[in-house]
């Protein structure tokens, strides 16, 4: 997707803008030739100086207005934000939203957002054999789908911005930096920055103030219950990257059955008595868990978690040996990244990379014993799934529980099969 141009919204200094129109207007000729030859007379004289000084009022005015609506996004137009999306995406959008609130392009079409643009929701997975997504989902798209699902229940402004910006501390291959960090199992050690981010972005701060919303108030889509809650809860966030997964990953949804699942969900009150995403109809729930099921396993099995740790690994190397900082992460693409290392001096770094491009399921490794001929390793990841309430004889319960075919779908994936080790066919041992 491609950047719009926006101005500079701070408004030049009066030298700059208003000196020469102020010029012109002492030097106009449409004053009376009487007044100009009675400017002795201090009457006149102090007519004109107000007369010049209104006029210079009203201009700083208008300019202020004309700043302050390209400030508010009028600028930037639904159409054109979303044709530099795929047909699938698009249709996918106004599903979600079908009016697109305009408001939001503005934060859309910041540096800190359009980074997103480049970083990839398949973390990392979508460059190697072993997996085959359909497109390049981003998580600009990801961040902006999650605003159009909260904008669309809640019509909240300080909602449905906590979701635009939930990942806008996010690095290069995403989760992946989680698993480097050693939190492969929670995968929230990137979202410290989150409020960072925004307060360091001009663009972003200027757009708040201007809406007069708080940072606090959207710097922490965690307290927000539409946005984000526990698993298995159903929140904007699990519900996107759901639906969008089941679109590009493993293609289990069409459009026409996403707009079937989503046009059934409604707000109600959980046994916590705190507002939830709901169905509304057991039958269409339970065909939704019983789709989703199919791609939860995407999110956990071995070849997943092992070329997140893999990755991970990689950069950990590259971060030792100088090829790669830290911050890069926030400020490069995934493809400056990927240059990178395929670049670096070091062969052995990019001959392993190299070897896991290619890699395919028959080259993973999967036991509950090590292999130290190869490259393995251990680790743990997080279960991704959603056990959602449902209108069930007037009351919102869980699927689980007025629906047998759901609990075993949801049961089935909680006991599948992990192995202890798994590595590639391949010997690559990360710098320490």
């Amino acid at each position: 997707m491609g950047a719009y141009n926006k101005t500079n919204s701070r408004t030049p200094h009066i030298s700059t803008v208003l000196q020469p129109i102020a010029y012109l207007v002492r030097s106009l000729a449409f004053y009376p030739a009487k007044l100009r030859a009675h400017l002795h007379n201090n009457y006149y004289t102090v007519i004109l100086a107000n007369f010049q000084v209104f006029f210079e009022i009203f201009l700083i005015l208008w300019y202020n207005l004309y700043t302050l609506k390209k400030i508010k996004g009028v600028k930037y137009d639904v159409n054109k934000y979303l044709e530099n999306l795929n047909e699938e995406i698009q249709g996918y959008l106004k599903i979600l939203s079908p009016q697109f609130p305009e408001w939001l392009l503005d934060y859309i079409y910041t540096p800190e957002m359009l980074r997103l643009d480049k970083i990839s929701m398949s973390c990392g997975t979508l460059y190697t054999k072993v997996y085959n997504d359909k497109y390049f989902y981003s998580t600009l798209t990801h961040s902006v789908a999650v605003a159009l699902i909260i904008w669309h229940f809640t019509h909240d402004k300080k909602q449905t911005l906590s979701g635009l910006f939930h990942d806008i501390a996010t690095p290069t291959f995403k989760h992946c930096i989680d698993f480097m960090n050693g939190d492969s199992e929670h995968q929230e050690s990137t979202e410290e920055r989150t409020e960072q981010i925004i307060r360091n972005s001009k663009e972003i701060m200027n757009l708040l103030n201007t809406d007069n919303i708080k940072i606090e108030e959207v710097s922490d889509y965690h307290i927000y219950p539409i946005a984000d809650n526990d698993t298995p809860m159903l929140s904007a966030d699990r519900f996107e990257y759901t639906l969008s997964g089941g679109l590009y990953q493993i293609k289990i949804f069409d459009l026409n059955s996403i707009e079937k699942y989503y046009n059934n969900v409604i707000i109600s009150k959980n046994e916590n008595n705190i507002d939830e995403l709901t169905f509304k109809d057991v039958k269409i729930c339970e065909s939704f868990i019983h789709d989703i099921s199919k791609l939860w396993p995407r999110w956990i099995e071995d070849e997943d978690r092992l070329c997140m740790q893999f990755i991970a690994d990689i950069i950990k190397s590259m971060n030792k040996k100088g090829y790669i900082t830290v911050e890069d992460l926030y400020t490069l693409s995934e493809a400056e990244v990927l240059q990178l290392i395929k670049t670096c001096d070091d062969p052995y770094i990019r001959n392993s990379f190299n070897l896991f491009e290619n890699a395919t399921r028959d080259s993973v490794y999967k036991s509950d014993f090590p292999n130290d001929k190869i490259y393995c390793t251990t680790v743990k990841g997080k279960k991704r799934y959603i056990n959602p309430l449902v209108i069930y004889n007037d009351k919102a319960c869980r699927i689980s529980d007025v629906s047998s075919q759901a609990n075993n779908d949801i049961n089935n994936f909680l006991n599948m099969k992990l192995h202890t080790y798994i590595g590639f066919d391949f010997d690559f041992k990360p710098y320490n």
